[in-house]
């Protein structure tokens, strides 16, 4: 029996943005909902109890990474994912396309979600876009494509060992049952923000045709399949994949591929997707966006939750988010600084620790520094999220966003 489910309980009245429950195997979440990204089974630096501690209610594993490594089939004698790595909550694994395209695209145009993601705004003079620009890309070098991908699916050689291997959409689903999470994602091919529009019609058709092949490939009624949505950023593409995506029997749907060149871009391509949407009641996530602007835009446009390895990834080096916009721990002004990080948040890192005991382990390339540093930017963005919620069901969230925003710097 399909213990799957998604109520809608509160709706803004001057916005797409809603507040609603996802009821799974694993627990329920509360949407909008960040995800925090665990790709080897494991959020970076945290244990299952530090992420149970900080409110995090889902999180997000790598069906690519897990196959390599371990393999699914170690993981599925295990018990399976929530009992190989003991988290007790619900968790979604995405499908291998994103990685396909890491592992061809991605290396030839130097484009990743979080490197160069918006390749036009490389030299954007716009304080938003800089800001993000800043906190969650990184220069890529363009390298040779280690993937083939035709329409029967991916042939590619491990990042690993140099290993040859086969993907296509009904091993991928296999892997994903083998995994178990309790939402999986079909089979896709991710395009980049390089790529024409000819190579990403042929994409988004094949996309089409996977989707209904991961429908076809399904054999577990306790795992939720979502479709997902590519186009690019083609406005026709765009609309015509919603259509055809949400005409099938998915239980929710995901955003992927290119979101445009910019983050202007983005927001038109996620309208698109949206309005062109045959089930409002169906949940939505948008891949691989995760910053604070991005999830208020985003939000406001009807998208329910978000995935990405940015509030994690510049942890590690020393980046701390703030209401106030992010601070670099490394900076010499905090050596001697006795206030916490923040003096609003009540996570262990901040009622515990000191900003100069924060610079001191960061310089001294302590681990515990990259722990408390994890700790405290997902408490954060689990901290956020709740805010977002609240002001959508007092009818605040336009408020809510414009304050934020404004002295979110």
């Amino acid at each position: 029996m399909n213990k799957f489910n998604f109520k809608i309980e509160y709706t803004d009245k001057k916005s797409l943005a809603r507040v609603g429950v996802i009821e799974t195997p694993h627990g329920q979440i509360e949407t909008p909902a960040f995800v925090p990204v665990g790709t080897a089974a494991t959020v970076k630096a945290l244990s299952p109890r530090d992420l149970d501690e900080i409110g995090a209610s889902v999180i997000f594993a790598n069906t690519y990474h897990l196959y390599l490594r371990p393999g699914e089939k170690t993981v599925k004698k295990m018990g399976g994912l929530h009992k190989f790595m003991n988290w007790h909550g619900p968790i979604m694994t995405d499908s291998g396309g994103f990685q396909v395209f890491s592992l061809g695209f991605g290396l030839e145009h130097g484009v990743g979600k979080i490197a160069n993601i918006f390749p036009s705004e490389e030299f954007s003079t716009s304080k938003n876009q800089n800001k993000t620009k800043k906190k969650f890309t990184q220069k890529i070098t363009p390298k040779p494509k280690l993937v083939k991908i035709t329409d029967e699916g991916a042939f590619f050689t491990s990042h690993l060992d140099g290993s040859k291997h086969f993907l296509n959409p009904k091993k991928s689903i296999q892997i994903q049952e083998d995994l178990g999470a309790d939402i999986i994602l079909a089979f896709d091919e991710c395009t980049s923000p390089l790529s024409d529009k000819k190579y990403t019609q042929q994409a988004m058709e094949r996309t089409h045709r996977w989707a209904k092949e991961s429908l076809n490939a399904k054999t577990r009624d306790d795992q939720a399949l979502y479709g997902i949505i590519q186009g690019g950023a083609y406005r026709n593409l765009r609309e015509k994949s919603a259509r055809t995506i949400s005409s099938l029997p998915f239980d929710g749907f995901a955003i992927g591929g290119s979101l445009g060149k910019s983050r202007l871009d983005m927001f038109k391509v996620v309208e698109w997707t949206i309005k062109n949407l045959r089930r409002e009641e169906k949940p939505r996530h948008l891949l691989g966006i995760g910053d604070p602007a991005g999830i208020l835009e985003n939000a406001q446009r009807g998208c329910d939750t978000f995935d990405c390895v940015g509030p994690t990834r510049i942890a590690r080096n020393g980046e701390l988010m703030t209401e106030r916009g992010d601070i670099n721990i490394f900076n010499a002004k905090y050596k001697e600084n006795k206030n916490p990080i923040e003096k609003i948040c009540s996570c262990y890192t901040c009622k515990n620790f000191s900003l100069a005991y924060m610079h001191h382990l960061f310089k001294s390339r302590e681990i515990l520094g990259i722990q408390l540093a994890t700790m405290h930017n997902l408490s954060f963005m689990m901290r956020f999220m709740d805010n977002i919620r609240e002001s959508i069901k007092d009818g605040r969230f336009d408020k809510f966003k414009r304050e934020f925003l404004a002295k979110y710097k």
